[in-house]
């Protein structure tokens, strides 16, 4: 595809966008519905697709070139396929984030400010192996009015192909261009450059891959990075707890960025804990590396320092005895991704030091990392998880893709009547009112 026609799908996604804002919830809503349907209905062809898209990843992975962490997130089954579309229906019934009255406040008497809350306009999305990424990501950008731009890994491409045009299949009443996939890096290239065009990129991948999206864009980024994620055994944890959580965290589903990869263990808990966790662990087919405080509990390889900057995304898992709580804090701070990091302990105090001191986006108290998803959050679903700290963080759902726009409601006010001597004062005040259009709240 050449430049030109990039462009021009960049353009009528853009003409899209302003359209999109102004359709209807029920509108959007009954899109979404009839998109989950329609997963479900195109079933036998979208497993066709993905069967090829498995075959040719699993002879990769023989080649060496593909790991056995990526084969897993690109295969769907009926089940994985039900799951998608359920996670659409949620999408649906979420509240319409858009048009939400964020804040009001009264200037003077009959001229009021209100904080609305709109769509970012075109959002692109760069995105990993997983094909029920391209669902989620489509359902949230059309429930928050948003065109969407979107690019999946190659190792999806088919699945990703037919799952779009199933998507597309069901939504001709919404404005052309409201989705758009494209497949080459040359789209991609081109894509950073119309920073005038396109509103917010949004990666998921590797640190390197997301570094490499902001060097080469002036558009905003917002990055969906690496998951290296902590559970911490303190020394007032319930140690039966304690291994249910960590077991959980790594195997109920190794390949994803909130799997554990790295256990932390208090040395006062570590003789009594570590045999019986490694056991288990064991009997899941989990390949274990420690520290040398760790290997005098348990026959484990050693670990080296490049493990704890690892993420794994596979049955691998790196132990780490730590002296106490400040030194596991201290730990999570050097090596984690900013993603998810899990305490357990029974001391209400211990947490909330761990829960404070811990620079991450998301923080828990006797849960498994697993838990950090938009889905499970109540977001209906989410674009990615950000470990960043500007405009949204942690699951990325609805709210993430909205911002908001100022809305004046005056009487023919002029600013020349708020300045100079004889100035009238601003009232400020905060006001309970949602904004309607043309009018004006009244006060008793």
């Amino acid at each position: 595809m050449t430049e030109r026609d990039t462009t021009a799908q960049v353009e009528q996604a853009q003409s899209a966008a302003l359209r999109l804002a102004n359709v209807d919830a029920a509108d959007r809503d009954a899109a979404l519905g009839a998109i989950a349907d329609a997963i479900r209905d195109n079933s036998e062809a979208i497993l066709a697709a993905n069967r090829e898209d498995v075959e040719e990843a699993e002879a990769m992975l023989e080649a060496g070139e593909y790991t056995q962490a990526l084969v897993d997130r690109l295969k769907l089954d009926e089940a994985k396929l039900d799951d998608i579309a359920g996670m659409v229906e949620s999408v649906a019934e979420q509240d319409d984030p858009l048009g939400e009255t964020l804040e009001a406040r009264e200037l003077d008497a009959d001229l009021e400010l209100y904080k609305l809350s709109v769509p970012i306009g075109v959002v692109a999305t760069i995105f990993e192996s997983r094909p029920d990424a391209l669902v989620q990501i489509a359902a949230l950008a059309l429930k928050s009015g948003n065109a969407v731009i979107l690019k999946g890994g190659s190792e999806a491409s088919e699945s990703n192909r037919v799952l779009y045009e199933t998507i597309l299949s069901t939504t001709e009443e919404l404005p052309d261009g409201w989705a758009t996939l494209i497949e080459a890096h040359e789209e991609v290239d081109r894509l950073l450059e119309l920073d005038d065009m396109v509103d917010l990129v949004m990666p998921r991948g590797s640190s390197e891959f997301v570094s490499y999206i902001q060097d080469n864009t002036q558009i905003p980024v917002l990055g969906h990075t690496e998951g290296i994620c902590h559970v911490y055994v303190d020394e007032a944890a319930d140690l039966d707890m304690a291994a249910d959580i960590a077991l959980d965290a790594k195997v109920q589903y190794p390949a994803v960025c909130n799997a554990v990869e790295t256990l932390l263990v208090d040395e006062a808990v570590a003789a009594d804990f570590l045999p019986a966790v490694v056991a288990r662990y064991r009997d899941e087919g989990v390949v274990l590396r420690g520290d040398e405080a760790t290997r005098e509990h348990v026959a484990v390889d050693p670990a080296t320092d490049d493990d704890w900057d690892t993420e794994y995304g596979d049955l691998e898992l790196s132990i780490k005895v730590v002296s106490d709580l400040y030194d596991a804090v201290d730990h999570i701070n050097a090596h984690g991704s900013k993603h998810t990091e899990s305490i357990v302990t029974g001391d209400a105090e211990r947490a909330e030091t761990f829960m404070t001191g811990v620079d991450a986006a998301s923080v828990f108290h006797n849960a498994s990392t697993r838990f950090a998803d938009g889905y499970r959050y109540g977001l209906g679903a989410e674009v990615g998880i950000s470990t960043g700290k500007i405009h949204a963080r942690g699951p990325v759902g609805l709210e993430g893709l909205t911002t908001y726009k100022y809305y004046l409601e005056g009487d023919g006010q002029l600013v020349a009547s708020y300045a100079g001597e004889d100035a009238v004062p601003f009232t400020h005040e905060a006001l309970d009112a949602e904004w309607n259009p043309g009018h004006r709240s009244r006060r008793d």
